[in-house]
């Protein structure tokens, strides 16, 4: 909505610290923001939308009404704006990806006889509280391994110590018994303090109180007991020399180190959780709603929404980019702990080598993913069926076709295609485009311009060949003449309308068309009005985000790829002598243009084929 609807608004929006809701005109909470002067923050979003993102231009565009809620400090807009983006979910803020909450490892304390368990509530109740984990199947997976170190009991039965038998976890070591008398409650205090101290990490002080009680058992020539506690702490020993890679020569004890791998519209968080020196666990999360994010502000969000569930935030955090209000989210995280917290972004020494791994992580777990579900030939089945089913096929899509456009304010503007077949990507099949005959800011015309381009060349090659033609090596020909069984657009009506007027002017109306808009996933087709809505479970919505963030991702790297040796071209070429011969050279000899910049004269005179002349006129281009 334009600003003068809500100019009056504006003008009377209080110079307070607060969080601002944005709407649409359905009431959709759009948008949750914090601010540290509220009139000085809504007025960016309905000013001049030239210095604002892509995502925050669409955002604009889908506001009806906004509302705000005054705090008395930064800090509490902070918090507030947590528990309003839990509470709403909206969808162009950067958010954790949970359906409800996330669950926890409990021991509760409040019993006779502590029992350990799984929970989604962490309440101050007195227990002691170890996540969140991203999932049951990670928290399952440590409860395992403290089940088979520790022999606390697993049981829900009330403890009396007068049952005549124990049962069978007893004669496995996998529980002290103190049902049957077997343990007294001190004894039995003793194993649930050695939980708590694995589960943060101290697994040093654990073996050195079993160290003390396996000799205690052998003096006292209980030789069997004593037998059980040596398996036990070579178990535990073991468990630790796992955990020590990486980060025994790391001089702080207890961090988290969080790095983060960005797709087209969700971010793979990778977490290590250090203490003690040792790498303890690593879990990761996702976060939805980051198309156009920085990784700044994702990852800020992140600790934001993390930190304000999790049971413990530790000393020191390393982040793989700086966070955006990093003072503000220090100072939050110092009375959180109730200590002090140091937020880094480390750029050299064990920290950063320990961030480098932890980032590799993200990137092979997001990669990873991507590759587990288009390799799951059941699941790519059940896709391509419901989009048959759901955009009304004459033929399941067995190959579909991508189209995106990218550039910066009209500039190196391009195109990709890309292809799935069988539901996997068919790189030999991607192709992509310099739009060469539009000017500006226009992706309806470049997209027009490059579906004319491609599907010119699949009419033209189903043309009789005439007599002397040549024709292209059969596997190029392939990727223009094949007739692929749904075209996609990256887009909403008004590309997918674009894409039809091309398709109509040469003759391939019948070809199955449908459009994908980023901000609902909602599914255009010709002739008809209303968006095909997909449930967000469905695989068949997965399939097509995935075909659309891909051409998303080609056309990013093909765009980048040309401001790349645009810029390098505009610095280097308008230097009158430096031809390719010598501009090769200096780039071998100093590897950039920023390299260039900061040699001496005397270092770039002295490149084969350079004189000193030459050197001071290009650095002063330079």
């Amino acid at each position: 909505m334009a600003r003068s609807a809500f100019e009056h608004r504006l003008r009377v929006t209080p110079e307070r610290p607060g969080v601002y809701l944005m709407k649409d005109s359905q009431g959709v909470v759009l948008y949750v923001g914090k601010a540290r002067v509220l009139r000085d923050r809504l007025r960016t979003y309905f000013g001049s939308p030239a210095g604002l993102m892509p995502k925050i231009q669409r955002l604009v565009e889908r506001i009806a009404d906004f509302e705000f809620i005054v705090t008395d400090t930064e800090a509490e807009a902070l918090i507030l704006e947590n528990t309003l983006i839990k509470r709403y979910r909206p969808y162009y803020n950067a958010r954790l990806k949970d359906d409800k909450t996330y669950p926890y490892l409990k021991v509760d304390l409040a019993e006779d006889f502590p029992r350990v368990y799984i929970t989604r509530q962490a309440v101050n109740d007195g227990g002691k509280y170890f996540g969140p984990f991203a999932s049951s199947s990670s928290v399952r997976h440590t409860m395992d391994l403290v089940k088979k170190l520790f022999p606390y009991r697993s049981c829900t039965k009330a403890i009396t110590g007068n049952d005549p038998r124990p049962c069978l976890e007893y004669f496995i070591h996998r529980c002290v018994a103190p049902c049957s008398g077997y343990a007294s409650r001190e004894e039995y205090d003793r194993v649930i303090q050695q939980v708590i101290l694995f589960m943060e990490g101290n697994t040093e002080a654990v073996t050195q109180q079993l160290h003390g009680r396996m000799e205690q058992a052998a003096d006292g020539m209980e030789f069997e007991r004593a037998a059980v506690l040596r398996d036990q702490i070579r178990s535990i020993q073991q468990v630790a020399e796992e955990q020590r890679i990486i980060v025994d020569s790391n001089p702080i004890s207890d961090m988290d180190a969080i790095a983060l791998a960005q797709g087209a519209n969700e971010t793979w968080v990778e977490v290590f959780f250090v203490r003690y020196r040792k790498l303890i666990g690593r879990d990761h999360f996702f976060m939805e709603g980051t198309h156009d994010e920085s990784p700044g502000l994702v990852l800020a969000q992140f600790v934001k929404q993390f930190y304000q569930s999790a049971s413990a935030v530790p000393p020191h955090i390393l982040v793989q980019h700086p966070l955006e209000d990093m003072e503000l989210i220090g100072s939050w995280l110092r009375e959180r702990r109730g200590g002090p917290v140091r937020v880094v972004c480390p750029q050299r020494g064990h920290q950063k080598k320990l961030m480098d791994v932890v980032a590799e992580n993200a990137v092979q777990g997001l990669s990873q993913q991507r590759v587990k579900w288009l390799n799951n030939s059941d699941v790519l089945g059940q896709a391509m069926t419901e989009l048959q089913e759901e955009l009304s096929l004459p033929a399941a899509p067995t190959r579909m076709e991508c189209y995106d456009i990218s550039h910066v304010q009209g500039t190196n503007v391009v195109g990709s295609m890309v292809v799935f077949q069988d539901g996997r990507p068919k790189t030999a099949h991607y192709r992509r485009f310099k739009i060469k005959t539009v000017e500006g800011v226009d992706d309806y015309a470049s997209m027009r311009e490059m579906l004319r381009r491609r599907f010119r060349r699949l009419k033209d090659a189903r043309a009789p060949v005439e007599p002397g033609d040549s024709s292209p090596p059969a596997a190029a020909a392939d990727a223009w003449t094949t007739l692929p069984d749904l075209v996609l657009i990256d887009g909403g009506k008004g590309h997918l309308s674009a894409a039809q007027e091309v398709l109509l002017e040469l003759g391939l109306e019948r070809l199955p068309l449908a459009s994908l808009a980023k901000e609902n996933e909602w599914i255009f087709v010709p002739h008809t009005p209303e968006p095909i809505v997909l449930p967000r479970q469905s695989q068949g919505l997965y399939l097509v985000q995935r075909i659309r963030d891909e051409a998303h991702r080609f056309a990013i790297t093909y765009h980048r790829s040309l401001r790349s040796k645009g810029s390098l071209q505009s610095s280097l070429d308008m230097v009158t002598g430096i031809g390719p011969k010598r501009k090769r050279m200096l780039l071998r000899r100093f590897g950039s243009v920023q390299g260039i910049k900061a040699a001496a004269v005397d270092d770039i005179a002295a490149v084969p084929g350079m004189t000193r002349s030459l050197a001071l006129r290009l650095k002063q281009t330079l």
